[in-house]
């Protein structure tokens, strides 16, 4: 049965139904992992009461191979109806038209909120000495800012016309080299950054955490990121002054250079990061490696609003290893524990979490974490997903 939205609360039968894209390159193999590994959690926690109905629908590769398209309409229309879903990693189109898939499906159904928990395992060496203080979740914004896709190549007739219209319409004389520019567009709305910087607090009350710091490059980009600062302070104080006067709730910013480098030197001083688009791409990967790297990184795209969410691999296709059976599945299986968590089926989420950290701390992994591990004991693809399945307590 589809999960669906009442009255601002997610309905979650206990036969869910969940629409997933097997992805492309090491896809066809996490995938089925993530899979067995949900589902045997799913029966330890709740024996034969609730259970998840995967449903396969088509992206990438794989769906052009067989339809002629890269993002058929059945696939949106599945994600739309079920509103919960989970992918694997898609390959980018060749050619004209679609430049992301991952970009389309965040934009045509509009997950507004890229999120990015990170948080370190017990065992996996870090290239920081103290990675345990690191420990929060970014809300990056989906939808405008560089995702917007609003540019035109340099030399180009279009270019030409937006320079004459900078020049002679808006008097723009700071463009160094007209002729050889490309141009882009950073749109950033008062709307779209309100409406993230809103889930980005909601989500630090419901789980109790202190701070959500607006993350910005408003001291050069005065009116974009520094809109996107203080629309969020104005909606802060506008529809959370009492959190923030009973000291619940610390609202504040960092300019992003800063911010990289704080997120080094003292990341307990920060918990729920909400960040725009471009942003949030260096700060996500750049925490990720601090807990050991995009392999167990996980992530999701939410609307927090109509409900819709897509959890996914935050890795790509790894054409190089894929067929090997040696590609970390973790950070499917730990979006798939985000997913868990979002649909309320938190006891199976906290199984596998804790069957993971007991792995990482007796050293077992793949290759790409057990290799710079002082006990690490290396696991293909498929034992590691067993490996977790046994450990499920």
């Amino acid at each position: 049965m589809k999960i669906s939205k009442i009255q601002g609360q997610l309905n979650v039968p206990d036969i869910a139904t969940i629409p997933f894209i097997e992805g492309d390159g090491v896809g066809v193999e996490i995938t089925p992992v993530a899979q067995a590994v949900v589902d045997a959690a799913v029966k330890k926690a709740y024996g034969e009461s609730r259970k998840i109905e995967w449903t396969e629908v088509l992206a990438g590769g794989k769906a052009y191979d067989k339809t002629g398209e890269w993002l058929p309409q059945a696939t949106i229309d599945a994600f739309k109806e079920c509103l919960v879903g989970i992918k694997g990693p898609l390959m980018t189109p060749v050619g004209g038209g679609i430049r992301s898939l991952n970009v389309a499906l965040r934009q045509t159904l509009d997950l507004y909120v890229c999120q990015r928990p990170v948080r370190y395992f017990d065992g996996i060496e870090s290239p920081v000495k103290r990675p345990e203080l690191v420990d929060m979740c970014i809300f990056r914004e989906n939808t405008e800012d560089i995702y917007a896709g609003i540019e035109w190549e340099a030399g180009t007739e279009d270019a030409q016309r937006f320079y004459n219209f900078l020049h002679d319409e808006m008097g723009v004389t700071k463009v160094r080299f007209p002729q050889s520019s490309g141009f882009g567009v950073k749109p950033v709305s008062r709307e779209g950054s309100e409406r993230l910087i809103r889930a980005a607090i909601e989500y630090a009350l419901s789980h109790d955490l202190p701070s959500v710091t607006l993350v910005h490059k408003g001291n050069i980009m005065k009116f974009t990121e520094g809109g996107f600062k203080k629309w969020g302070y104005e909606l802060a104080e506008r529809e959370y002054g009492e959190a923030i006067k009973s000291g619940k709730l610390v609202i504040k910013d960092c300019i992003c250079d800063a911010f990289l480098q704080n997120a080094l030197i003292k990341p307990q001083d920060y918990s729920v990061i909400a960040t725009l688009n471009l942003n949030g791409d260096y700060v996500s990967d750049m925490l990720a490696a601090q807990g050991g790297g995009i392999g167990i990184a996980p992530g999701a795209n939410i609307n927090y609003d109509t409900g819709h969410a897509i959890f996914e691999a935050t890795h790509g296709i790894a054409p190089d290893i894929a067929g090997k059976n040696l590609v970390n599945p973790s950070s499917l299986i730990l979006s798939a524990v985000m997913m868990l968590d979002y649909i309320g089926w938190n006891e199976a989420a906290e199984l596998i979490n804790n069957a993971l950290s007991k792995l990482f701390q007796s050293g077992i992994a793949t290759n790409d974490l057990a290799r710079f591990m002082s006990n690490g004991q290396s696991m293909s693809t498929r034992k590691f997903g067993e490996a977790v399945i046994n450990a499920l307590e």
